[in-house]
């Protein structure tokens, strides 16, 4: 499968999920990747600058209106930096509701790895030893495909009736405070 194919799919997966609805209860899991390159031992410099930037990004401070924070702990070569970033549809509530979960999260999923991105329907939670804010990681991320038979004139119907609504979507996120856009088709 292309990856343009790959990106329309895991577009219109995001699409159809983001109309689900969220609610104060724990947030939906989706996936996580902890790719154990590096990991850090229990009483590190690398372990309390990690306690130092998940609690700034979990903080009632934090910028949950907005839907995205990221923050820096600690110098090289124990620095940690991370993000969250909310759907753009959820409400701070929520959002802080998630951070807060995933944050918790991410210490059983992945217990002492330096580099980790857990996936939420509602949140995205992501830490790491390298810069991640400035550089185009491509890695570590889910595709999820459709495994039934489309024919080439439903593929072509799914086509003229999505790229429209696509390109408004974009528009709509382009011009929006937290870079959001969804629209509908029937």
């Amino acid at each position: 499968m292309s990856s343009c194919a790959s990106v329309f799919f895991l577009f219109l997966f995001s699409l159809i999920s983001s109309f689900r609805g969220a609610s104060a209860q724990d947030p939906t899991y989706v996936f996580h990747s902890c790719p154990n390159t590096t990991v850090y031992a229990s009483n590190s410099t690398y372990l309390t600058n990690l306690r130092t930037l998940l609690s700034s990004l979990s903080s009632p401070n934090a910028s949950y209106s907005t839907g995205f924070q990221s923050a820096t702990a600690g110098q090289a070569p124990n620095r940690v930096t991370g993000f969250f970033n909310c759907r753009g549809d959820v409400s701070p509530e929520v959002c802080r509701s998630c951070v807060a979960f995933s944050v918790n999260d991410t210490l059983i999923r992945c217990p002492k790895e330096s580099e980790v991105a857990l996936y939420y329907d509602e949140c995205v939670l992501r830490y790491s030893n390298r810069n991640i804010l400035s550089t185009l990681i491509t890695n570590g991320g889910v595709t999820i495909v459709n495994t039934q038979n489309v024919t080439p004139n439903q593929r072509d119907r799914l086509s003229d009736l999505v790229l429209p609504i696509l390109n408004q979507a974009a528009i709509e996120a382009v011009n929006s405070s937290r870079k959001f856009g969804a629209r509908t088709v029937n």
